[in-house]
């Protein structure tokens, strides 16, 4: 396994960079945020260990731009701050998991062990489907420059739609992520939020992106319609 160490206190990478290579990993370091991102962009790492408060470019950026060119590399992010903003920040803008300083060593190699378990797959901060986007953490949905109010469950429907592009989606499938364990009411409840978020994000637009599948239930285009 490879891994980025994006660290500029020089002692705490070095550190880390020898625990690793003593578990068998091999090992890169870059003292900065820009030769860090240039890195991870060139090279096909199995997990990326990124400080956040950094020179030149600050973790967030690094993550957030490596996102945005759908690298999904799994970063385990690092911080001196424990501010409870700072990690939410930092999940949402993309990585897979966060740990404060002082950290433990033998916790942080568990930590990249489990994300290496994972493996990469596409978790974008950002959901789209053609011109229709969905930012989950800003509760943001827009359809080219035009933004577009939606309910709280509007948008936990749509988001479940988003990720699930161009595929059907059942009544039941939709039941089981949008409305809780104890909704024990009718199923035609989905009809009623499917037409509620077609007449927000496809009616205006002349668009038709929710399609209706006879006897199978519903289907966001791929390319948002």
């Amino acid at each position: 396994m490879r891994v980025l160490v994006v660290e500029d206190q020089t002692r705490l990478a070095e550190a880390i960079r020898r625990g690793l290579v003593a578990e068998g990993f091999a090992v890169d370091v870059a003292p900065d945020g820009e030769q860090g991102l240039a890195l991870a962009q060139s090279v096909p790492y199995d997990a990326i260990v990124l400080d956040i408060l950094l020179p030149r470019l600050n973790g967030f950026d690094v993550c957030r731009t490596l996102r945005q060119a759908k690298i999904w590399t799994p970063i385990l992010m690092l911080t001196a701050m424990t501010a409870e903003a700072d990690e939410v920040k930092a999940l949402d803008t993309g990585a897979d998991d966060f740990l404060a300083k002082p950290f433990s060593y033998s916790v942080l190699l568990a930590r990249l062990r489990a994300l290496l378990r994972r493996g990469v797959r596409e978790r974008p901060s950002v959901l789209r489907a053609g011109d229709l986007c969905l930012d989950p953490a800003a509760h943001v949905c827009s359809r080219g420059d035009e933004v577009i109010e939606l309910t709280p469950r509007e948008m936990a429907m749509l988001d479940l739609f988003l990720r699930h592009a161009g595929q059907v989606l059942s009544k039941a499938d939709i039941l089981d992520h949008v409305w809780d364990i104890g909704y024990d009411g009718d199923d035609n409840i989905v009809e009623v939020y499917v037409r509620y978020l077609r007449k927000k994000i496809d009616v205006p637009f002349g668009r038709q992106g929710i399609e209706t599948v006879r006897g199978a239930g519903y289907r966001l285009a791929a390319d948002g319609g």
